[in-house]
């Protein structure tokens, strides 16, 4: 398993945007392989935003086959009607994840901006610039949500690593 490269999906959750991105990573080496985000509508009735998430992540994932998803988890801030939608979409993602039997790891805002940048309250632009540099990419990702995706997959890769790193010095 070590030779072959980990195939991760990165998610940033929402309802109108869910970015995300598909790395390999191997030997600390991360490798993009697609990222981008799904839209929806705002003019789309609710089941219909969801209905659009389900479709197009399935495709995602049935094209890239990932072995692991990492999505970063909920905070809830002043918008309470925003956070329950949000959830709702997150729990189509999980859903789509594991219909395709792919690992689920979630990690916190502070978890994925420590492992990005080394610093948990980094800002928004911080964790853009690593992950463009980190990537090896000509241009910044866009929008945001896939940016953030991708730093969502960078955790992962790095927890990953240490995961692999610790199971191999066992044996």
């Amino acid at each position: 398993m070590q030779n072959q490269p980990l195939r991760i999906i990165g998610i940033d959750p929402g309802y109108a945007i869910v970015g995300y991105g598909v790395l390999d990573y191997a030997r600390n080496q991360f490798r993009p392989v697609n990222y981008g985000a799904i839209t929806t509508s705002a003019h789309m009735e609710f089941p219909g935003r969801l209905e659009v998430i389900h479709n197009e992540l399935e495709a995602l994932l049935g094209r890239f086959r990932p072995q692991a998803m990492a999505v970063e988890k909920l905070y809830f801030t002043t918008n309470q009607k925003t956070g329950i939608d949000v959830a709702q979409a997150r729990g189509v993602i999980l859903l789509c994840a594991r219909r395709h039997n792919v690992d689920i790891f979630e990690y916190t805002p502070l978890q994925v901006k420590s492992s990005v940048t080394g610093y948990g309250k980094a800002d928004k632009n911080q964790v853009i610039q690593m992950v463009k540099t980190m990537l090896g990419l000509a241009e910044t990702p866009k929008p945001d949500d896939t940016a953030d995706a991708l730093a969502v997959a960078i955790c992962h890769g790095h927890s990953a690593g240490s995961l692999l790193s610790k199971l191999s010095q066992l044996q």
